[in-house]
């Protein structure tokens, strides 16, 4: 269990944590655990929350205590450390969320938090493939062993789907539904959507059914959709790995990852005319603004755009 009042850095000294901020933090993760918050996620607000509750410790102040000009003071202090606009952003959304759960919990009467503002980081889009790229890099995955056909199936099915490494692994036996061709996947907080299949996907993923993955199960009993060498359920570094291979093959130039064939899964879509909340439903983002990234183009697409579409360019 992670213990989120001894997560702080090296920025105190012991005693870190009060009894009343170590009891606020603990309510707060378990919070996090009933929403279905990753392991990743819980270590990222325990690091951050801690820091708080250090900082808040040594100044006698208490959890529900901490006025707007008190976190003022405390963003402060985390850009005069030299952190990144990133680190420290993301620093301060999970104070926003901490000051949530004490005004539902009634340990603050609102959250001070609220109106804080964050440091505005780099808007960076995200890297896309072109479809002819994507079709070189899955075209050269071969059909010749069990492995390679998995992977054919597997990269096809994450591009097809706009699927998250994570959210490969988690598939099961029963995910796809080839009458409906659809996929149903399990996402962030153990969200359930259900996601369309497109015919290259299901024909790569019905040959690997058929062909590759009884050469590759060693228990009956398992239910892992895709398996690994011995038979087990893969992981998302394993996901990763076999993609830098096939990129490799491909002689495909710059990093590629599954976020990669996630990010062109949405943006080929837009390009295609689909509207942006079909594009969140089916990316499985909880917020049509985290979709919004899929409509920055880069300024050279806008110029020739622009020259290309403009009766007076």
């Amino acid at each position: 269990m992670a213990n989120f009042s001894r997560m702080a850095d090296d920025v105190a000294p012991e005693p870190r944590v009060s009894p009343a901020w170590e009891a606020a933090l603990h309510r707060f993760e378990r919070e996090l655990k009933t929403r279905g918050s990753s392991p990743h996620t819980l270590r990222a607000y325990g690091g951050d929350l801690a820091e708080l509750a250090a900082w808040a410790t040594r100044r006698g102040m208490a959890p529900g205590e901490l006025a707007y000009r008190d976190l003022r003071a405390y963003a402060a202090a985390l850009s005069e450390r030299g952190l990144a606009r990133s680190s420290v952003a993301r620093k301060l959304a999970a104070v926003r969320s901490l000051h949530d759960n004490l005004v539902r919990t009634g340990g603050a009467a609102q959250n001070p938090a609220e109106l804080l503002p964050s440091p505005k980081g780099r808007s960076r889009l995200p890297r896309v493939l072109g479809p002819d790229q994507i079709a070189s890099l899955l075209d050269r995955i071969p059909a010749s062993g069990p492995l390679e056909v998995r992977d054919r199936a597997l990269f096809e099915l994450a591009y097809a789907c706009g699927l998250r490494a994570e959210e490969i692994v988690k598939l099961d036996l029963d995910a796809p539904d080839f009458d409906s061709e659809a996929l149903r996947v399990s996402g962030k907080g153990t969200k359930t959507r259900i996601v369309p299949i497109g015919e290259p996907a299901q024909r790569s993923l019905e040959r690997y059914l058929e062909a590759a993955r009884p050469a590759l199960v060693a228990n009956r009993a398992e239910r892992a959709l895709f398996l690994s060498r011995r038979g087990r359920r893969l992981s998302p570094s394993d996901v990763r790995r076999r993609l830098e291979r096939w990129v490799r093959e491909a002689a495909v130039a710059g990093h590629v990852s599954p976020h990669t064939l996630r990010h062109s899964f949405a943006t080929h879509l837009l390009e295609g005319g689909a509207d942006l909340r079909s594009i969140q439903e089916l990316l499985g983002h909880s917020s049509v603004s985290t979709t919004q990234v899929y409509t920055r183009v880069e300024p050279q697409r806008l110029r020739r755009e622009y020259a290309r579409s403009h009766p007076r360019a």
